[in-house]
């Protein structure tokens, strides 16, 4: 697996600031309550979960959105097997992810097998309770066409539009609509017009949510079935 290239700093203690788009990887105020109400509430988990459930993620970072959405399978008590498929261009470090992760002892035992598997990504991580990870390494332009997988739920969390423009662009909102199951759903913390018009030109139903913190709004949306 290649190392880290975009570079990082350090904010409010343990908070990873990426130097190549200059934004945070998770919220400065509390990045746990963040992801659970942009993308589990978002994408109405964990009531929807079900044996063979799909998750996928444009920008897996830190992996705390994949952590967070197995422990709330593991709480739901979900039978059978979670999948999870994150999509990331630019990998962390074991070291970073680690100390970024430290700062949610809520999820330490789940981490710790997301660390110890890092390494040998290319092969998936088994993070306990039936959850299955695969990270797929590269330019999502590239990977995410090329995915012959479809999800059930979407957590698309790139750096902000204004910051990261490519991952955001109408053609790849397009091939996150092509690999939505018929019902399934996206949700993101950004409510740029440009985002929320791609999805909608790709098929699927947009809405504008209320946002977590300081983020007045949010985006949902749905594939029709």
């Amino acid at each position: 697996m290649q190392d880290q290239r975009a570079g990082l700093d350090w904010k409010a203690g343990d908070v990873p600031v990426s130097r190549r788009f200059d934004d945070p990887y998770f919220s400065l105020d509390d990045g746990l309550a963040e992801t659970r109400h942009v993308f589990l509430d978002g994408n109405d988990l964990p009531a929807r979960f079900r044996d063979g459930f799909r998750v996928a993620e444009l920008g897996f970072g830190t992996g705390l959105n994949m952590l967070v959405a197995a422990e709330a399978w593991a709480a739901a008590g979900a039978p059978g097997t979670l999948h999870l498929t994150s999509f990331e261009a630019y990998p962390l470090a074991a070291g970073d992810m680690a100390r970024a992760l430290a700062v949610f002892p809520a999820l330490a035992s789940r981490a710790a097998r997301l660390l110890e598997g890092w390494q040998r990504i290319e092969s998936g991580i088994e993070l306990g309770d039936g959850v299955h990870l695969d990270v797929i390494i590269g330019d999502a332009r590239a990977t995410l066409p090329a995915w012959r997988g479809a999800a059930d739920a979407w957590f698309l969390d790139g750096f902000a539009p204004a910051r990261n423009p490519q991952l955001w662009e109408p053609a790849l909102m397009a091939a996150v609509a092509a690999h939505t199951a018929p019902g399934g759903t996206a949700a993101t913390y950004t409510a740029a017009g440009d985002v929320r018009r791609a999805l909608a030109a790709a098929g699927m139903d947009v809405s504008r949510v209320p946002g977590y913190g300081r983020k007045r709004h949010m985006t949902r949306a749905r594939m029709p079935r």
